[in-house]
């Protein structure tokens, strides 16, 4: 088993950064890591998504929804080929720190026979693939914000 995660602190609510996340459409614009997301944000649907790992080649998973809570948690497990080589269960987690503060954790637990041979490799760039995404999740809700409020003046 290998497991990273990676989280950051956005200046926007939990309903704001949760809107983003959950509009798959949307992340050809914004996502550098989930470059395509296409499917229904529910517990045992199946989403098609496009990852790019930095310095790695595109790839596509099909992962099933586990766990969808709204406003706290999107869980999903996937594999790369045959189930128990390499699985990853991923989770999207949103805490709120203050009514317009959020944390916001990307986590992954991979398992499967492969894990010990290429679990490194690839963990190393899932984790770079969340900061990425992580940062520009947070410069998306930010720049929002600062939109809204300058329009209102």
């Amino acid at each position: 088993m290998k497991f990273i995660e990676d989280s950051i602190v956005i200046n926007a609510s939990v309903e704001r950064v949760w809107t983003i996340l959950t509009r798959l459409e949307d992340y050809p614009d914004w996502n550098p890591f989930i470059r395509r997301a296409q499917g229904r944000i529910a517990e045992g649907e199946r989403l098609r998504l496009l990852l790019k790992i930095p310095d790695g080649l595109p790839m596509r998973i099909r992962p099933r929804l586990l766990k969808v809570i709204p406003g706290e948690e999107i869980r999903w497990r996937g594999s790369l080929g045959v189930r128990g080589l390499f699985d990853g269960e991923h989770r999207f987690l949103l805490d709120p720190e203050t009514p317009d503060v959020t944390r916001f954790t990307q986590e992954e637990e991979f398992r499967g026979m492969l894990v010990p041979l290429v679990g490194g490799m690839v963990a190393g760039g899932a984790r770079r693939g969340f900061q990425a995404m992580n940062h520009a999740l947070k410069i998306r809700a930010e720049t929002s914000i600062r939109l809204e409020v300058s329009r209102s003046l």
